[in-house]
């Protein structure tokens, strides 16, 4: 049986966020801004005293939230797309990132897993 929204349609995803260990901005920075590529985006001031960091690229916006009794989510993990994906692999190798490739395509397409600096898993998937 399929079951319908009767309330409205969800449309999009607006933000993912992953938690993060306070005092960890400074690590999630150079992590996401340096190695991967995303921009900061400020925090609104009402929400800049909880902590943590958010960062955007393309349609993506990504919140690292902290969280008092962190444990990194190891197997839940984002996928993102995207382009030059051996080019980023590549690089992120270069600088130390490990990276875990699945010899299985994900729709036809190349992918691997990586950790943020507080463990948590992502995919990377080229477009």
């Amino acid at each position: 049986m399929i079951l319908r929204a009767t309330m409205g349609a969800f449309l999009r995803i607006d933000h993912v966020q992953l938690a993060m260990p306070a005092g960890g901005e400074d690590d999630a920075r150079r992590f996401y801004v340096e190695k991967l590529g995303f921009a900061e985006v400020p925090k609104p001031p009402e929400l800049a005293a909880r902590g943590g960091v958010w960062f955007g690229s393309g349609s993506i916006a990504l919140h690292l939230g902290v969280d008092p009794a962190f444990t990194p989510a190891r197997k839940a993990h984002p996928a993102f797309r995207c382009a030059g994906y051996a080019e980023l692999v590549a690089r992120l190798r270069d600088v130390g990132v490990t990276i875990v490739e699945d010899d299985v395509p994900f729709d036809g397409k190349p992918h691997c897993y990586l950790t943020d600096p507080f463990g948590n898993r992502l995919e990377v998937i080229a477009e």
